[in-house]
């Protein structure tokens, strides 16, 4: 059935923790130090709740069942949220760095140790918690209400919209001090709605075919004991790309909708298979 959001998500962010500049560990670290933290709470599953997010999008193992409606394509829908995460929640062919079980942990790009000094090259500016080096995951949240572009997940659930599909469009992104790489600001939004729909002015569309699945909202306030109640459908891309970080401050400093000025913390991986969605 379609999503139900009670009025207590309302007030549950979609995104919740702050991004920080954490430093990744030894690109021998994988994914078996996410499933170690993640066995303490092996036996609070919460196993009455939907699929959850995020998870290996290269696995696409899942027992859990509830096969709520797959969202329409984004390109049909309105953008309702836009925010980045500090590392990539996901983990991907092309973001396999482990990084830590902490809020600021997660996964990196796989490419992160081959940066040159130049590409590392401090850069101060006003969108918080991203730094020359990190990885940042990037969400571009769409509703199938009639909703205007705002604050968190309540501008993707306005009162007058019952049971609305979500949908959330994923890419991650290796930061770097180069201008040449990608402006973060040609993928955000313009103010225009196109065809009648708010949408991102581009999202990559080379990076890899997207992965689609059910799940969740995600963020550091949700565990495998912890689940968000709410019913995502995800489209997540498999590889990097690189995006200049000083294009990140210009899109902070020029103001957005969104009120987004740093990076929000990530969720851990989801390893159990009782919590995943079978990968179609």
């Amino acid at each position: 059935m379609r999503l139900t959001i009670l009025p207590a998500v309302l007030v549950t962010p979609l995104v919740a923790g702050c991004g920080g500049d954490p430093a990744p560990e030894s690109a021998g670290a994988d994914r078996d130090a996410a499933t170690e933290a993640a066995s303490s709470t092996e036996q609070a599953l919460c196993l009455d709740m939907g699929p959850q997010t995020p998870r290996d999008i290269a696995d696409p193992h899942g027992l859990n069942a509830d096969m709520f409606p797959l969202a329409p394509p984004a390109s049909e829908m309105n953008l309702c949220n836009l925010h980045t995460h500090t590392n990539a929640e996901h983990k991907g062919p092309g973001f396999s760095v482990f990084v830590s079980d902490a809020e600021d942990g997660g996964y990196a790009c796989n490419e992160t140790a081959d940066l040159t000094p130049a590409e590392l090259e401090p850069a101060e500016g006003a969108y918080g918690g991203v730094s020359p080096g990190d990885t940042i995951e990037v969400h571009w949240v769409h509703t199938s209400c009639d909703a205007t572009p705002g604050v968190g997940l309540g501008a993707c659930v306005p009162e007058n919209c019952e049971n609305p599909l979500l949908r959330v469009e994923a890419q991650v992104f290796l930061v770097v001090n180069d201008p040449d790489a990608l402006d973060f600001s040609a993928m955000a939004y313009g103010g225009n709605p196109s065809g009648g729909l708010h949408q991102a002015m581009t999202i990559p569309s080379d990076t890899g075919e997207p992965v689609l699945f059910r799940g969740s909202t995600t963020g550091p306030s949700y565990d495998q004991s912890t689940c968000s109640p709410a019913q995502v459908t995800w489209s997540v891309r498999p590889q990097c790309a690189r995006l200049d970080v000083n294009s990140l401050h210009r899109w902070a400093e020029a103001g957005n909708v969104f009120e987004e000025t740093k990076s929000h913390g990530v969720r851990q991986l989801v390893t159990a298979p009782e919590l995943l969605s079978p990968i179609e």
